[in-house]
């Protein structure tokens, strides 16, 4: 099977694009409606094409073990197929360049249309079921990565270090006889 390996490429190329102008898009959306929380940093936005690179990685990986047959690697196909044509929607309602727009059509469609047509010469076309999980599967990833980087995971980890132990079991039992 070579339509993971296809589909990750142009995924990688086509995300290239949004990692470096995802935040100058996420600063427009922020000015127009005032929604500080979807900025993003450059580094924020490379981290989370990452995580979601990482989940497309295992639905390929899933794709190739069950020869095209697993759920996950299907709705990605159908999701990031039809992930073009949200790029195309925010640019004509922006009425400017968003981010990925200008690889969307000419590298993403073509990988995930390769995919597609690789399944069905399988006996293994995407079903209605497949389009339907498409956008909400690779949503979710998307949404994940992004709420995933915004954490400050350096804070969270210093606070729980800071604060005291609770101690447990035989050692709390021993603490409360002193």
């Amino acid at each position: 099977m070579r339509g993971p390996i296809v589909l990750f490429a142009s995924w990688a190329l086509h995300d290239a694009e949004e990692a470096l102008t995802f935040p100058a898009s996420a600063d427009y959306i922020a000015d127009l409606t005032g929604v500080d929380v979807v900025r993003m940093t450059t580094k924020q936005s490379v981290a989370a094409i990452g995580l979601v690179g990482a989940a497309l990685a295992a639905a390929g990986i899933c794709g190739v073990r069950t020869r095209g047959g697993s759920r996950f690697y299907r709705s990605s196909v159908a999701g990031l197929e039809t992930h073009v044509f949200t790029h195309l929607l925010s640019a004509a309602v922006a009425r400017r360049y968003t981010s990925g727009v200008i690889t969307a059509v000419p590298v993403m469609w073509p990988g995930a249309a390769y995919a597609r047509r690789e399944l069905a010469s399988l006996g293994k076309p995407l079903t209605a079921a497949d389009w339907r999980l498409g956008a909400p599967t690779m949503g979710a990833v998307a949404l994940a990565a992004h709420i995933l980087v915004r954490i400050d995971w350096l804070s969270l980890l210093r606070s729980r270090r800071s604060r005291p132990r609770r101690l447990r079991g035989c050692a709390a039992s021993a603490d409360a006889d002193a």
